[in-house]
């Protein structure tokens, strides 16, 4: 929106999202909203098209695996119609999650993955898996021009606060003065890609010659505990640290590999976790109405 050559057209169902986050755009002329799901066809005119609809927490996943699976698969075939019909360009926002639970670390886009095929987390995994053959399908077949985004945990203002997403908890757990809950064990490891740097990544990709799948993410590497200390001393230094029950096949590490991101994008991330979570953390105490306390 901010480049005024763009007209943008959101399409959403708010599963996962809410109007909220867009309402300084309503009433724009180049901003239009639809309330739509990608599951049922659409018709319309548009010539680049971010396909990022999915939901990307655990919690909404598992609760609803048959939703999401389709909006992978029904979903992304949807928009590739529409890609085609039109003659768009289309970028998919895949996820780290392809890889499953690493055999190999850290992970550039030549691994294949160790994913559970029939896990709580594989309407997810695989769900993601399929939408990246039917794009390269439909971009072999039919010549569609595609983008492949491979998406490492990210995070930033506008999170939902329940998201059940590891940063999103502990941000919220430390305003409200709760617990900070690590799943066990806590040396399972995540790298945390901060939102903007995450969007500037995935534009140049849109407007760059390459298809991917193209790894976009921070390499920074964290354990769970790791986060937790860090969200305690920058947040509130008093709360606890405990462990919990962990979900079944959650990987035990994850860090990209982003010298093709480097190499073909002239992209990589320039902010680190302790400058991130302090912006995330003014956005929650906003949305909680829980301010500082001096």
């Amino acid at each position: 929106m901010q480049n005024e050559k763009n007209e943008v057209v959101v399409v959403d169902n708010y599963f996962t999202g809410s109007k909220d986050n867009l309402k300084q755009w309503f009433g724009h002329p180049r901003f239009e909203l639809i309330r739509h799901d990608v599951t049922e066809p659409l018709l319309i005119e548009v010539d680049q098209i971010y396909h990022l609809a999915c939901p990307a927490s655990p919690i909404f996943y598992k609760h609803n695996p048959v939703k999401t699976i389709k909006t992978n698969v029904i979903g992304t075939l949807n928009m590739l119609g529409l890609a085609k019909r039109v003659g768009a360009r289309i970028l998919l926002t895949s996820t780290s999650e392809v890889y499953g639970d690493p055999l190999v670390h850290p992970q550039d886009e030549s691994y294949w993955g160790n994913v559970n095929p029939i896990g709580v987390r594989s309407c997810y995994d695989e769900g993601k898996r399929v939408a990246e053959t039917l794009m390269f399908d439909y971009h072999r077949q039919h010549g569609i021009e595609i983008r492949i985004a491979r998406i490492f945990n990210t995070y930033g203002p506008r999170m939902n606060i329940d998201d059940g997403r590891v940063v999103s908890n502990f941000i919220a757990q430390a305003i409200r003065n709760e617990p900070l809950t690590v799943q066990a064990p806590g040396t399972q490891t995540r790298s945390f890609c901060y939102v903007s740097d995450m969007v500037d990544g995935l534009i140049r990709l849109m407007e760059g010659n390459n298809t991917g799948p193209i790894n976009i993410g921070n390499p920074g590497e964290f354990t769970m505990l790791e986060l937790a200390e860090n969200v305690k001393e920058l947040i509130n230094p008093e709360v606890k640290i405990i462990h919990v029950e962990n979900t079944p096949d959650d990987p035990r590490q994850r860090k990209p590999v982003i010298s093709k991101a480097k190499e073909v994008l002239g992209w990589e991330p320039t902010i680190k976790l302790r400058e991130g979570l302090p912006r995330m953390e003014e956005d929650f105490r906003k949305r909680l109405g829980i301010p500082r306390k001096e």
